[in-house]
This record gives C-alpha cells, sequence and structure tokens, in this order.
C-alpha cells in the first residue's frame, strides 16, 4: 500500500481532503492531511513570516518524523508550491509528486503573479473574503450542502504565501516522476501555468472537466488517479 500525503490551499485546512482520504484509506493505503500553521485549526498559531517555504518545511518535517518512504506527494492551489518545497528537501523519500490544479512557481516569481483577482492584494497577517463574496467567487461550482459545510470552515490564510516569492534552490533542475491534474473549469490557476509546470517536469497531464476543488466536486475520479499515481 501508499503512503499519501496530501496538502491543502489556501482559505483551508487538512478538512478539504477529507472525501479523498476516506476513499484511499477504503483501498487499505495511508494517508496523511495535515493543516499548515496558521489554517484552520491551526489559526492560533498564527504569526508574521509564514510563507511556502515555511510550509514546506512543515511537511518535509512530517515526512522525516512519521518516517515516511515511497510517498505520493499531493498539492492543491497554493499547496502546489508547499508540495515542491517539501519534495526539494526530502528527494529521496518521494516517490510520485501530485500537482492537482496547483500554483508550481519558478524562483522569484509569486502567487499574486499568476493568479487573476479582481481584488485588491490582501493585507494584514491573513485575509480570506467574506462569506458571501466566498460562495461567489471561491466556491460557485460547490452543491448547496457541500457549500455549507466548506464555508463554515474556510478561514483566513497567511497572506506570505502569496505576497513572497517563492524559494526554491534546485527542485526544477532534478528529475520527477510526476503528474499535473488540470481542472477545466477553474479559472486560476489556469491551463498555461500548469501546462508549464507539465513541460518542465516531464510530467503525466491528466484533466478533470470540474472546478478548482475536484477533492469536494468529483472525489472518485481524483481518488482513482492519485491511486494510478501511487
Amino acid at each position: 500500500m501508499t503512503n499519501f500525503v496530501l496538502v491543502h490551499g489556501s482559505y483551508q485546512g487538512g478538512w478539504i481532503w477529507q472525501r479523498v482520504a476516506q476513499r484511499l484509506r477504503a483501498r487499505g493505503h495511508t494517508v496523511f492531511t495535515p493543516t499548515l500553521e496558521g489554517c484552520a485549526e491551526r489559526r492560533e498559531s498564527l504569526r508574521p513570516g509564514i510563507d511556502t517555504t515555511t510550509m514546506g518545511d512543515e511537511i518535509a518535517g512530517l515526512l522525516f518524523y512519521e518516517d515516511l518512504r515511497d510517498v505520493v506527494l499531493v498539492g492543491t492551489s497554493s499547496g502546489g508550491m508547499v508540495a515542491c518545497r517539501a519534495a526539494e528537501r526530502m528527494r529521496d523519500r518521494i516517490k510520485h509528486l501530485v500537482l492537482v490544479d496547483a500554483l508550481a512557481l519558478f524562483p522569484g516569481e509569486k502567487s499574486r503573479d499568476i493568479v487573476n483577482r479582481t481584488a485588491p492584494p490582501p493585507y494584514g497577517i491573513a485575509w480570506a473574503p467574506a462569506r458571501d463574496d466566498a460562495a461567489k467567487s471561491l466556491f460557485p461550482d460547490l452543491d448547496p450542502t457541500t457549500l455549507e459545510w466548506v464555508l463554515d470552515r474556510y478561514t483566513p490564510h497567511p497572506v506570505g504565501t502569496s505576497m513572497t516569492p517563492v524559494r526554491l534552490h534546485d527542485f526544477w533542475n532534478q528529475s520527477w516522476n510526476a503528474t499535473v491534474i488540470w481542472c477545466r473549469q477553474a479559472e486560476n490557476p489556469g491551463e498555461a501555468h500548469q501546462r508549464r509546470a507539465c513541460a518542465k517536469l516531464k510530467a503525466k497531464w491528466l484533466e478533470l472537466d470540474t472546478g478548482h476543488y475536484p477533492m469536494l466536486t468529483t472525489p472518485d475520479e481524483l481518488t482513482a488517479m492519485l491511486v494510478e499515481a501511487g
């Protein structure tokens, strides 16, 4: 069986992966869905200086202290950069890297350069859109029951993840077993960005005909893709 580590994105916590994690565990796999510093149930740990680098170091620590090997490391949305950082630090523990409608930035780029938002840049230590705005702009394709469940759980996200340039040393110069999954109905981060990552990684390209949260809208299909990667 496979060790899966599923990394969430902005305004989320490990809870976003619940449906996929249940399906993977039912097949006998070991699954970790960590909530990153400053997010969801860990929002009391919010502090200045949190960004995709510090979050990536957290995931690298998880892999080390749990002594996980042959890991399928999965990142979605801004969690793509967290996964890239962790993979770079724990190269010998990674079996397969999967980017699910994820940001995959080159050194010096920041998420705000890629993500197309009409809202002004976030301010303070953490930020999230108001509940009504989130329903319309972040989660427009969720069914009513899932939407209420999500809106009860989404939280402000550390602004450093979008406003601080990424810090990767040799990730893009290494060879990886990788898969890029593009969600056709998602505006961000967009097909061109993910095609760029796929080409650079020489990765397998897969598509889902859904929005930015396939772990909520198409969990069966996404689970099957992750199992194939494992």
